[in-house]
């Protein structure tokens, strides 16, 4: 299943980024500094520079849940890359995910 979804994500963003996976527990280097312990993790680097991505949950490292929309990522994504080229550390979200998860 995650193999076939990046594959269609790859086709889709494969002018501006590359997507990798990694199995934590085969590379656990970066476990403890980035609080890898999630099963699927999204994290955003270029050119060898982590970047971080304010979604309004309070984590701006990463993303640890399911997206259910392959073009909210393919967004955050693209977001990532052009806040990226212009030296930012930070970007924002496209969307505010901060009352996704609430009761």
């Amino acid at each position: 299943m995650l193999l076939a979804t990046r594959q269609i994500l790859c086709l889709n963003v494969k002018n501006f980024a590359v997507i990798y996976l990694v199995d934590i527990t085969e590379v656990p280097d970066f476990n403890k500094m980035y609080e890898l312990y999630d099963p699927c993790t999204v994290m955003f680097f270029f050119r060898n520079k982590h970047i971080m991505i304010d979604l309004g949950t309070g984590n701006n490292n990463k993303i640890n849940w399911a997206m259910e929309d392959k073009q909210e990522m393919i967004d955050i994504i693209e977001t990532v890359y052009r806040g990226a080229r212009k030296g930012r550390g930070l970007v924002v979200s496209p969307k505010d995910y901060s009352t996704k998860y609430r009761y």
